[in-house]
């Protein structure tokens, strides 16, 4: 049903809402798509050093990494028993191994002998040998051999099965807890699980996945991907055909926020330019798409009468995305089909919703350097409706000093990711360089990034009292 249009408040751009644009759409939307809460976070300025002082990173790496959900890969790269998948984390490794048809555990990646890293490679392992004097451990992490048995007599009674931490699953995705205490999995996704339910990504398949090395903090990296209103500077091509400044940001839970930006709808930075169908629809397929498609091909753009640019995105996006995999989508709306829809999970990952190929995104350190940092960019696609699951996309990895260029299977999404790439190592040079010692947030738009500095601080607090 269509709603009235929300009343105006200061802290809002004064275009219409993302609610309003939904209430035009040609199919019904999910209530869960209309506005959620916007708690009051306060307007404090954070301190610039959170995001290079040597200082406070160790107490992230102290406090906060060894307590919080983290995704270590995808259910489908470990699908056999002997699968394991190598996760890395603040100078911490992990061994994410199929133990048996229904069983996934994480040992930590280190010989209880001397400490030589079990294994260096992902791949397919019958056991756990460690190349320095191979001890030896069973694919479920119990000890099976010491080759000098005789000379550790320490070990007899004792079980030297490897170290495990927490593991569970949700949408086709593996994450590890390293506390023993830790809250369960799904109470931390909240009403993200909720949400996507319709959405299948346990059933979809990774067919890209590029991690690329950057000069920055890991938090500066993650809030580029966490407000759309950048674009105005770093984007500019994509304003033809993306709201904005009038995104819909939501802050959902203590671990779950989400920013949702109208696809066919041209910025409210370049209105005034009057935009027809066909133009914004020919920019959609010029310039952007990403991963998406959002129903663009090739050829002349021919918007019959009386049809909006978003409408007939929209509808070209159902029909091709049908075309490819075989399912239907005639009664999906027109948002999850167009839009930007970004969930995040505290604190280092971001879910696309809808039901074309999504993007998911992870941010950590690079080891223990408070000033590098990791992304992971995945797109899924759903398999087949008729027809095999396809393997998943192994790893492409980016130094530092390659470009996301080197990695043409993103696509289009080649150019946006450069784009923000000459943005961040000159905001980490910048922190450093500041006079006032301090980074402000915009009350609405920054929100999210607001919360993910308060979670942070949050948890800090809570280690250094135990």
């Amino acid at each position: 049903m269509h709603q009235a249009p929300l009343q105006y408040r200061p802290d809002r751009h004064p275009s219409e809402s993302y609610d309003d644009i939904l209430n035009r759409d040609t199919r019904p939307v999910p209530d869960f798509l209309r506005q959620g809460p916007t708690p009051d976070l306060g307007s404090a300025p954070v301190p610039a050093a959170n995001y290079f002082s040597p200082e406070y990173f160790a107490k992230e790496v102290e406090c906060l990494w060894p307590r919080v959900w983290q995704m270590a890969c995808r259910e489908e790269e470990i699908a056999n028993v002997g699968d394991v998948q190598l996760y890395d984390i603040v100078g911490k490794s992990f061994i994410i191994a199929r133990t048996a048809p229904d069983e996934i555990k994480a040992f930590y990646n280190s010989c209880l002998h001397r400490g030589r890293k079990l294994a260096t490679l992902s791949g397919c392992k019958p056991e756990f040998r460690c190349p320095f004097h191979g001890f030896t451990w069973n694919l479920d992490g119990s000890f099976k051999e010491n080759p000098i048995a005789w000379d550790f007599p320490q070990w007899r009674d004792r079980a030297m099965n490897l170290p495990e931490a927490k593991v569970d699953t949700w949408g086709g995705f593996v994450f590890i807890n390293l506390d023993p205490e830790a809250q369960p999995l799904a109470s931390v996704l909240g009403p993200l699980a909720e949400h996507f339910e319709g959405y299948g990504y346990a059933d979809r398949y990774k067919v890209v996945h590029v991690a690329k090395v950057v000069r920055c903090n890991w938090k500066v990296l993650a809030e580029a991907f966490m407000e759309s209103h950048h674009s105005i500077a770093t984007h500019p091509q994509i304003l033809p055909f993306l709201a904005d400044a009038n995104s819909q940001y939501d802050v959902l839970t203590d671990f779950v926020s989400r920013q949702f930006s109208a696809g066919g709808v041209p910025s409210p930075f370049v209105a005034e330019r009057n935009y027809s169908a066909a133009d914004i629809v020919y920019a959609m397929r010029s310039t952007s798409g990403g991963a998406r498609r959002r129903g663009q091909s090739d050829g002349n753009v021919q918007v019959p009468a009386g049809v909006s640019a978003r409408a007939y995105a929209a509808e070209q996006a159902r029909q091709e995305l049908s075309a490819e995999d075989g399912w239907d989508y005639s009664a999906a709306s027109d948002a999850e089909m167009v839009d930007a829809l970004l969930y995040n999970v505290w604190p280092h990952m971001s879910f696309w919703a809808g039901y074309a190929p999504n993007l998911v995104y992870r941010w950590r350190p690079d080891g223990l350097d408070p000033e590098r940092a990791i992304m992971d960019v995945m797109i899924l696609k759903r398999a087949p409706k008729d027809g095999p699951r396809p393997p998943p996309a192994g790893v492409h990895e980016l130094g530092v000093d390659e470009p996301w260029s080197d990695a043409p299977e993103l696509g289009p999404l080649v150019g946006i990711f450069e784009q923000d790439m000459g943005n961040l190592p000159f905001v980490q040079e910048g922190l450093r360089a500041s006079g006032t010692g301090q980074v402000h947030f915009g009350l609405y738009s920054e929100l999210r990034i607001r919360k993910l500095h308060q979670m942070i601080d949050r948890f800090i607090a809570a280690g250094e009292r135990t």
